[in-house]
């Protein structure tokens, strides 16, 4: 058997092809990819423990097809913490999946090293026995249609961050890492429903204030030259890009914190592009500016 053996916290992990390029544009290899994750855990992990994780894997880089996995006990090391979630209507027929929990440094390379580049967890936490636990995160998904770009999604953002300000709400936003951003709000709820219908509430309102440029509605011929407020997101069932995930993008893209005052300045798209070590040197100077949302005391929704 061939591959580099390794041990990460107790738990050894055998790593091959860290050669092999994934994003041939700029010659991103695999090692540069697990080097990457490894460098920026401290940061990233408290944002993705206890949320099930959903892969999406491009084993032979981003210029191939890749393909979403949920269901992980099949093949995950017995020392990978997992936990079965109800998948209704799934495509495959099952009713149940095991996803799996990354909670550590050695979960992540082991995620990393399968060549799972993207991040995607839910708004949501599961408890130490596995029950699922009401949304605690708010998110606000914009997503602009050609010809629109970032630079319109900074605009609709600050009417958000001042909108989510008059109901005592403190907005925190990130780079999508593609074209887009999101917004985040640490909030408590009483029920699943409630951050889709306060973000749905709020989307229709600014494209009642902001026609020329606001669309809330899903109908993609409605959104060439707007931003779309995608505030579907809070629905439990989907994910989103967690922040400090790399993207499978051309180059090594970062769904990045970003400072509110970065988005008042942008004014050209590649203002707000990051790359991987772009990510790190900001860690090293800003620290982590999605921490609020790490914080116990949450404004209730």
């Amino acid at each position: 058997m061939t591959g580099q053996l390794v041990e990460i916290e107790g738990h050894r992990i055998r790593l091959s092809n860290l050669d092999k390029v994934l994003y041939p544009e700029t010659g991103f290899t695999k090692g540069a990819v697990l080097d990457y994750y490894v460098r920026v855990a401290d940061t990233l992990l408290p944002h993705v423990r206890d949320r099930p994780l959903t892969l999406k894997r491009y084993p032979d880089g981003v210029a191939a097809k890749s393909f979403f996995e949920k269901n992980v006990s099949g093949h995950a090391p017995e020392w990978v913490r997992t936990v079965r979630i109800e998948t209704p209507g799934s495509s495959r027929g099952a009713e149940k999946a095991d996803y799996a929990l990354v909670q550590n440094l050695s979960t992540l390379v082991w995620v990393a090293h399968l060549a799972s580049l993207e991040l995607h967890v839910p708004q949501w936490t599961v408890g130490p026995r596995d029950g699922k636990r009401r949304p605690d995160l708010l998110v606000f998904d914009l997503d602009p249609g050609e010809p629109a770009t970032i630079v319109e999604c900074c605009t609709v953002a600050a009417w958000l961050r001042d909108a989510l300000a008059d109901d005592g709400l403190d907005a925190h936003p990130k780079t999508s890492g593609s074209k887009g951003m999101q917004l985040y709000v640490p909030v408590r709820t009483r029920s699943d429903d409630r951050t889709s219908e306060y973000a749905k509430d709020l989307a229709e309102r600014l494209e009642r204030e902001h026609p020329e440029i606001v669309v809330s509605r899903m109908a993609k011929r409605l959104r060439p030259g707007k931003v779309f407020i995608d505030w579907s997101q809070n629905n439990t069932k989907k994910t989103t890009v967690a922040p400090y995930s790399l993207r499978a993008r051309p180059t090594p893209t970062v769904s990045t914190p970003v400072t509110w005052d970065e988005v008042g300045a942008c004014r050209k798209p590649d203002d707000l592009v990051f790359h991987a070590d772009d990510v790190l040197a900001r860690v090293d100077d800003h620290g982590d500016l999605f921490a609020p949302l790490l914080t116990p005391d949450r404004p209730a929704l």
